[in-house]
């Protein structure tokens, strides 16, 4: 399964290589890359080895914090009076 998510905590190109390295380490996980530009990763994972929260956790462990994309909402606030 492809999954991607978005990390809170990315700093450097330093950031990257050791989430990554982090990621890739996870029993299950076939391959892990973090863009630091758009502060997103994309992960390749069997879900019968390893669970969402299992990357979520393993992200928290590395010292980011990942949110998954479905967790994501879009809200649309008209704001009248702005000029």
């Amino acid at each position: 399964m492809n999954k991607n998510f978005n990390i809170e905590g990315l700093h450097c190109a330093s950031c990257v290589n050791n989430l990554e390295k982090a990621m890739n380490k996870l029993n299950g996980v076939q391959e892990a890359s973090v863009n630091l530009a758009t502060q997103k990763m994309e992960i390749k994972y069997s879900e019968d080895v390893i669970s969402e929260q299992e990357i979520i956790d393993g992200v928290s462990k590395a010292g980011f914090k990942a949110i998954s994309n479905e967790d994501i909402r879009e809200i649309i606030i008209p704001i009248q009076g702005m000029s």
